[in-house]
């Protein structure tokens, strides 16, 4: 019964404690084998080269036992992810490359000479092995990007599942769960981004390819296990461009393709090109860096080489937009491609240090940004030639805001969004026209500092504002000469205030460019548009105010009929003109619109209730009343709350 009750011995654990006993026998075996080994080497330092000593037999076995070490490799039987072992067969090749270097010096002596071809030949197949797995664990980068996806959709499903299982726990369980899962999910992302920093190759994955390099290289495979990391590196930045969706354009298939795609291709190339710089990039260089530790000059070369190619693609991407057609229309995306260059090559330039593309990279993106540059510069003076070509006859029904003030304003609006990039672009193109002028600009310089010393203390405008005081300037010399189109003055003037509060609110919506106008121009325009309203009043109101005067109306102490019932006739019919046609008239701002209807029944309203109050009791009542006494003051004010809306116009339309 006690052999029974006694539990049999665990087999697993006498095996894992015998296998561990040979790996520690071997090893030390193995460390022994080394020591030998090296003390022949210092033994044949001391040698001359015509009396080698007799070669001992720790060189033949451990000849003997590496040939079976790749054998096995050869045949398969082992594999390198999986054996524990690989550092021996790398600290092997690193033994070989010794005895080698030390024999040479005997070739000429026939047993040297064979033990050199014997070992020679086995580091040869062994390197060839370390190649082999080199690239096949830097191939893998793909299988674990798969496998992180397919990772990623079973952790959907499961989570999905758990969630219908656990509709109604109990409380205890729920907090449970959401601790487990809080941990896994915390596990989870370590794991993830430990990948990502490396591109998709786990740590181990990275120390096993540094220990393979490090072999190749001392033994003598350098130039293999360089261009098998650039080849595989390459292709995976092109998949990763493939699964960011960049396409390669060529000048030639961008000159034939419409604006529209090319925007939104202009639009995607940005969010790549920054991603590129400030992820990719530095995950690149820390691969590099980490598989050739100690190697700094083989991985800067090899990241740069790469980085490189890369880079190239998204700059000729640039370079291809940038010969498209000029036009208007390619402003803002000019300045994005421009201001992407700028500040993604400075982040790629902190990663590229003082590599020798860096001179390449800076000289190819100044020059694409310098020819980006003429293009924005040449557009803002085809705005400004557009605005003098403008000189339609037609005028704009209703003295509504012009077409061409909502198109430049509001170009200018997104053009000073960029307000920044343009004085860095207006400055570079002023040097450049000063450099190209010579004296000229020198004698204007001069007249300019001359003019600061004699007390002119108003700082000088940037080359940009100068640029946008000068488009603003030309729209109004426009917009003057197009309100010279309406024959009725008041429609001229609500024209120019039409446009003028246009100008004045987008301005003023838009911090950069209040900024860049200034309080003082901000304020002629608040004064210029309060005189057309003046104005406007006057034109219309003040003839309309004279019906209701009460001069001439008296003699001797006795009202007029006759008088006073022309008056009101006069009355009725210019107050039934304005309203006819001035409800036809369009005012689009809200505000613009109640202040003038506040600022029209301030001064009708109270004239004309005065009026009525003194002499509406001389008319009979009754039907004499009703025939001259056409509006109450309440009827005046709704007719100027109809003003301005183009009702009547649209219903005139509609009829």
């Amino acid at each position: 019964m006690a052999d029974h009750d006694t539990p049999p011995p665990d087999t697993a654990i006498i095996t894992d404690d015998h296998q561990n006993s040979q790996l520690n026998n071997q090893h030390s075996s193995i460390d022994h084998l080394y020591e030998k080994l090296d003390q022949f080497t210092s033994v044949l330092l001391t040698c001359t080269d015509d009396q080698p000593p007799e070669i001992v037999d720790s060189v033949h076995h451990f000849a003997d036992l590496f040939d079976v070490k790749v054998v096995e490799y050869e045949s398969g039987s082992k594999k390198w992810i999986e054996d524990e072992c690989n550092s021996s067969f790398i600290e092997s090749v690193d033994q070989t490359g010794k005895l080698l270097k030390s024999f040479s010096r005997f070739h000429a002596h026939e047993n040297y000479a064979n033990v050199v071809n014997r070992i020679s030949g086995i580091q040869q197949r062994a390197l060839s092995i370390m190649e082999v797995e080199f690239k096949t664990i830097l191939d893998d980068y793909q299988t674990s990007y798969e496998r992180d996806q397919q990772r990623n959709n079973d952790d959907d499903r499961e989570a999905e599942k758990t969630k219908q299982k656990q509709l109604s726990p109990s409380q205890s369980n729920v907090k449970e769960t959401a601790e487990t899962e809080s941990d896994q999910n915390q596990s989870e992302s370590e794991d993830q981004n430990k990948k990502d920093e490396f591109l998709g190759y786990s740590d181990e994955m990275v120390s096993n390819l540094n220990k393979l390099a490090k072999g190749l290289i001392e033994g003598g495979h350098e130039t293999e296990c360089k261009e098998l990391y650039f080849f595989v590196r390459r292709n995976a930045m092109e998949q990763n461009l493939k699964l960011l969706q960049f396409e390669k354009f060529s000048i030639d298939e961008m000159q034939k393709m419409h604006w529209e795609p090319i925007e939104k291709e202009v639009s995607a190339w940005m969010k790549m090109f920054k991603q590129f710089c400030t992820s990719l990039l530095p995950s690149e260089r820390k691969l590099a860096d980490s598989v050739f530790t100690g190697y700094t000059a083989i991985s800067n070369r090899l990241f740069s080489r790469l980085a490189q190619i890369v880079l190239f693609y998204f700059l000729s991407f640039a370079e291809a937009v940038m010969m498209t057609k000029r036009s208007a229309e390619k402003l803002f995306k000019f300045l994005d491609i421009y201001e992407t260059l700028r500040d993604s090559i400075s982040e790629a330039e902190k990663i590229l240090l003082a590599d020798e593309y860096m001179h390449q990279l800076k000289s190819a993106t100044g020059l694409i940004n310098t020819v980006l540059g003429e293009a924005i510069y040449n557009i803002f003076i085809d705005l400004e030639n557009s605005i003098k070509a403008d000189v339609s006859k037609t005028a704009v029904p209703g003295g509504a805001v012009h077409p061409l003030t909502r198109y430049t304003m509001n170009y200018l609006k997104y053009a000073c969004e960029y307000s920044v990039t343009l004085e860095q672009i207006f400055k570079e193109h002023k040097r450049s026209d000063r450099a190209q002028s010579g004296a000229g600009d020198e004698d204007a310089s001069s007249q300019e500092q001359g003019q600061n010393q004699q007390g002119n203390q108003t700082e000088p405008e940037s080359p940009f504002q100068s640029q946008l005081a000068k488009i603003m300037d030309l729209l109004d010399t426009n917009l003057e000469a197009k309100s010279r189109l309406y024959k009725d003055a008041s429609l001229s003037l609500i024209f120019m205030m039409n446009n003028g509060r246009y100008i004045l609110q987008k301005t003023k919506g838009t911090g950069e460019m209040r900024t860049l106008m200034g309080d003082p121009w901000v304020r002629k325009r608040s004064s210029d548009l309060r005189n057309y309203h003046s104005n406007y009043k006057r034109e219309t109101w003040t003839k309309l105010l004279q019906c209701l005067s009460h001069e001439g109306l008296s003699v001797n102490g006795k009202v007029m009929k006759p008088v006073l019932k022309e008056r009101f006739k006069s009355f009725n019919a210019m107050f039934d003109e304005i309203h006819r046609t001035q409800t036809t008239w369009i005012v689009s701002d809200e505000q613009l619109q109640s202040e003038l209807r506040v600022s029209i029944s301030a001064i009708v309203i109270p004239a004309y209730r005065s009026f009525m109050g003194r002499f509406s009791q001389v008319f009979t009542p009754g039907r004499q009343t009703e025939k001259y006494i056409k509006y109450q003051p309440e009827d005046i004010e709704t007719c100027i709350e109809e003003l301005f809306d183009g009702s009547a116009a649209q219903q005139s339309k509609k009829r």
